[in-house]
């Protein structure tokens, strides 16, 4: 008990305290700054590792992408509604245009039916010549996260430019003529067909396009593979059920449902998959 100093003579030891750091410190998507006179040569194995954890991933890659391209958006809006606009004024050309080629005759059961389908007719008219501008907007936004370079991205939007084309081209020409001459088949003395004009309309437009998108296959399988997202021999691999996709489709999106028209449909659609895989050898993908 002699040991035992009092509480008050025993001396703690002194607590350096160093002064409060203000500066933010480094979050995760910011990088390190660097002099003129460094280098990432002059810097260790272990900064230049830090370097690379601190590139920004591909989430905030795609939200950057995104709010670039709000502007850009909003100008393609804008042409989109005014395209729309100097459609509508020719609208009742384009009709008359559709009627001849499909030997139809139109009729209406509302009030506001024609006004409606010479805008609804305007608008895809607007979308199917501003395509070129759409795809090219889409292209630039999902490449740039993808770190796809300026003439990737212009090779892309030319090879979907023709096959949407392409598509549109095909289905107006030989896919609706089959499809419509079958449907209205079933006519006879008795039963005449009356056709409303905005329904016809919206047929042959959301048909049109979609045969323009769905032409588009070899340049998905193109995309996903150089992306790394998908490999040429996944392709390869599933061929057979490829062909039932392709066989659901036909017969979807197909006005008809008999086996010609689909064939129509789906032999093109095997021959893209397969042009796929094709380029996909050629660019060693």
């Amino acid at each position: 008990m002699a040991d035992l100093k009092p509480l008050a003579t025993i001396r703690r030891p002194r607590r350096t305290h160093k002064p409060f750091d203000i500066r933010p410190q480094m979050s995760f998507f910011s990088r390190p700054r660097m002099s003129e006179a460094t280098t990432t040569t002059d810097l260790p194995s272990t900064t230049a590792c830090q370097m690379e954890a601190l590139q920004p991933n591909f989430l905030n890659r795609l939200l950057v992408a995104f709010n670039a391209a709000r502007k850009s958006l909003l100008l393609l809006g804008g042409a989109i509604l005014c395209t729309t606009a100097g459609f509508y004024l020719a609208a009742p050309a384009m009709l008359g245009i559709i009627q001849a080629a499909f030997h139809q005759h139109l009729a209406f059961f509302t009030v506001a039916e024609p006004f409606l389908a010479h805008v609804k007719l305007a608008f895809f008219g607007a979308l199917f010549i501003l395509m070129p501008a759409i795809l090219l907007f889409l292209w630039r936004t999902i490449g740039k996260p993808f770190g796809l370079r300026n003439g990737a991205i212009n090779w892309f939007v030319l090879a979907t430019c023709l096959l949407f084309y392409a598509g549109a081209g095909f289905c107006y020409f030989i896919t609706l003529p089959f499809g419509i001459n079958f449907l209205l088949g079933y006519q006879t003395t008795q039963l005449k067909p009356l056709i409303s004009v905005d329904r016809f309309v919206t047929f042959v437009a959301l048909f049109i396009l979609a045969f323009g998108l769905v032409f588009e296959l070899p340049v998905i399988m193109v995309f996903t593979a150089w992306t790394g997202l998908c490999r040429r021999q996944l392709f390869e691999q599933y061929r057979r059920y490829a062909v039932l996709a392709i066989s659901i489709l036909a017969a979807v999106l197909t006005p008809t449902p008999d086996v010609m028209n689909m064939m129509l449909m789906g032999v093109p659609l095997y021959l893209l998959y397969e042009l796929g895989i094709l380029l996909l050898r050629i660019l060693r993908i």
